[in-house]
């Protein structure tokens, strides 16, 4: 079991920083846009991780940030995974090349039209929403989304 982070920090101009990861070699996200994150050190807390986890990869500091919900992964391919997802909007310091991807500033109209997994069309329309804290299901066979549960109920996804 993995527990992870994920962060969609927020600019002035209704975009989140998205990383594109094409860095990594046996990346699960190979190819595809997501927000800032990673897995989690012995002894963090969610909160340590993804203040961590930003530094790290983007060079900005975290300093207005809300805690929005918990993804669970379910693979037939990779191992589960417990991601903790939080939006940012308040960060200090100055954005720096990533080794995992490129990072870049895009419009939140923009971001489906561009190579993600298919639940996170779910969490981030959750966001979008401003639902209040959540915990999201989702079963993938390969890079298939199958089943998606919010907070206990089943939706329908594309099969």
């Amino acid at each position: 079991m993995i527990q992870s982070t994920l962060c969609y920090i927020e600019n002035d101009r209704d975009q989140y920083l998205m990383l594109h990861r094409v860095k990594k070699e046996n990346d699960a996200n190979h190819d595809k846009w997501i927000g800032i994150g990673g897995k989690f050190e012995d002894g963090e807390s969610p909160e340590e991780c993804v203040c961590r986890e930003t530094l790290e990869e983007t060079g900005l500091t975290l300093t207005e940030y809300r805690y929005r919900g918990l993804v669970t992964f379910v693979s037939d391919q990779w191992e589960t995974e417990y991601m903790h997802l939080f939006t940012a909007t308040g960060y200090t310091g100055t954005l720096r090349e990533c080794d995992e991807g490129v990072l870049e500033w895009i419009g939140k109209a923009d971001l489906m039209a561009l190579p993600h997994w298919e639940g996170d069309r779910i969490f981030l329309d959750l966001l979008d929403r401003d639902v209040p804290f959540f915990s999201l299901k989702l079963r993938y066979e390969g890079e298939t989304l199958r089943q998606a549960v919010l907070n206990g109920e089943e939706l329908e996804v594309g099969r």
